[in-house]
């Protein structure tokens, strides 16, 4: 099959009819017959699997993968690409953000320079100013942190080659960061800059973003835990330089120091810093302890077609 087009539903329902009716248009334009549409229902409480299951009933390009619950995006789109067999794999947002006719710009640049992904970049970050800000504070952080080369402003959208898909299904983790495992596979890739849209509301809460960004720095850096190790031979190196001034005062000044404020002091922050250590440690074993389960990353309720 030459074209896989891959999307998640959660929520879609306001969104399905259209982005099929465009996404179909441009498959058949680059593809002729020769495509496939997979969409995955990511336990979406709306009414996007019957409306999808519809489509899949109408027409025989359509495959719905119906998840047993909502698994989250990442775990969806890896679900979604991995039921795809086309070689040329396209995955995208259902929420008509990204557009779907960008496909065929794609695969124009995919074919200039030889390459075996196309991505996305937004022109600028959409959102409001905290949002922009928030997200280039992540950004520079992860990219000091980390080694890993982070587009900025990355989306969804991206045309991938066959090969590509399956090198990057040879990492097995259960706590997945999608984003990162794109790069970190490999590869050619070329970046395309594109206008994403957007629409009123967003199902990432901020608490899902924090939680978004912990993930992805403690996934794939081990710089917390060398963070911790500095912080303690500091506080070691001051509080032993420290010892000897008190100590030289005591023997050569008979001046006895007022501990009241500094002992005070130092047992906010000592037990501050514990308690910020402790997490940070809780967080890397509770991620051992997930990943040595080895359950699977989702499961399917139900496919619909094909």
């Amino acid at each position: 099959m030459k074209l896989s087009i891959v999307t998640t539903l959660y929520q879609s329902a306001l969104f399905i009819d259209e982005f099929y009716q465009r996404s179909t248009a441009v498959a058949k334009q680059l593809a002729g017959e020769d495509y496939e549409f997979i969409l995955v229902n990511d336990g979406s409480s709306d009414d996007s699997l019957n409306l999808a299951v519809q489509l899949a009933e109408q027409d025989s390009h359509v495959i719905v993968l119906d998840l047993s619950r909502n698994l989250g995006h990442h775990k969806a789109m890896m679900t979604g690409l991995s039921h795809a067999i086309g070689d040329l794999i396209f995955l995208i947002d259902s929420d008509l953000e990204e557009e779907p006719e960008t496909l065929l710009s794609f695969k124009h640049q995919m074919d200039a320079e030889v390459c075996d992904v196309v991505y996305g970049v937004q022109s600028s970050r959409k959102g409001g100013w905290f949002e922009r800000l928030s997200g280039s504070l992540f950004y520079s952080i992860f990219d000091l942190l980390t080694s890993i080369e982070h587009p900025r402003n990355l989306v969804t959208m991206r045309l991938m080659t066959r090969r590509y898909v399956e090198a990057l299904f040879q990492f097995k983790e259960h706590e997945m960061v999608i984003s990162c495992l794109w790069v970190i596979t490999g590869f050619n890739q070329q970046r395309q800059v594109i206008n994403k849209g957007s629409r009123l509301g967003s199902s990432y809460s901020l608490l899902h973003k924090i939680s978004h960004a912990v993930n992805a720095i403690t996934s794939f850096s081990a710089a917390p835990l060398k963070f911790i190790f500095y912080i303690g031979c500091a506080i070691f190196s001051i509080s032993l330089f420290y010892a000897i001034y008190i100590i030289y005062q005591r023997l050569f000044n008979q001046h006895s120091m007022d501990g009241w404020t500094s002992l005070i002091i130092s047992i906010w922050l000592l037990s501050g810093l514990m308690i910020l250590f402790i997490g940070i440690i809780r967080v890397y074993l509770s991620k051992i302890f997930m990943e040595t389960k080895h359950r699977p990353t989702s499961i399917i309720r139900k496919i619909y077609g094909r």
